[in-house]
């Protein structure tokens, strides 16, 4: 009997895992550092939260990767994808006003201001910007799942993540943790292809 109960708790771990799991083989060897990813056109960053002074620290780690990825010539255009709401405190117009400051010209931005989630994110930069190739933009945490969502949206995705564990490690361990969860509904957005909350610019 005891067995019995064991076997059956370690399958329902693994059916609750296996999601997760799926985000991690559908990324596999698209994780790259900056240096090493290859050129994208586009680079999309993912939004996170935006204080009243500016981007929170792990979007400007975000960003700063993409600032990276521009000056190295890794990707001539960079979309900021986020919740551009005033309760938001405006994400993509802080990230745009970010990037302008690190240097990176306006004209060579642009403001998906409904990226609400990863997969809102994914099919919007790709029907409203005709985005077909690109490098995501986001924390290690995240990155598998962005990854594997952009693919199953059709887009040629490889990415880079922040490894945020040395600087904000409390949010990057409740990150990783959040994970678990999300990929189950990371996994049902790439079955059920949802169409995004907003459809318009």
């Amino acid at each position: 009997m005891g067995l019995w109960i064991a076997a059956v708790g370690a399958g329902a771990c693994a059916l609750a895992l296996a999601p997760y799991a799926w985000t991690y083989v559908a990324s596999a060897g698209r994780r790259r550092r900056v240096g090493t990813v290859p050129h994208r056109p586009v680079a999309v960053v993912l939004g996170a939260a935006a204080w009243s002074e500016g981007p929170s620290p792990l979007l400007a780690r975000r960003l700063d990767l993409a600032v990276r990825l521009f000056e190295d010539g890794g990707t001539e255009r960079i979309i900021v994808s986020g919740d551009n709401r005033e309760v938001s405190n405006r994400e993509t117009d802080t990230m745009a006003e970010y990037l302008v400051k690190q240097g990176v010209p306006a004209d060579r931005i642009d403001a998906d201001r409904y990226g609400y989630r990863t997969w809102d994110t994914c099919v919007r930069v790709r029907d409203l910007f005709d985005v077909h190739a690109a490098t995501m933009v986001t924390q290690s945490f995240h990155l598998p799942r962005t990854v594997a969502l952009a693919r199953a949206a059709g887009i040629d995705a490889v990415g880079v993540g922040d490894s945020s564990m040395g600087a904000r490690r409390r949010s990057t361990v409740i990150g990783y943790v959040r994970e678990v969860g999300a990929a189950v509904k990371a996994l049902r957005d790439a079955l059920l292809r949802p169409a995004p909350a907003h459809s318009e610019l």
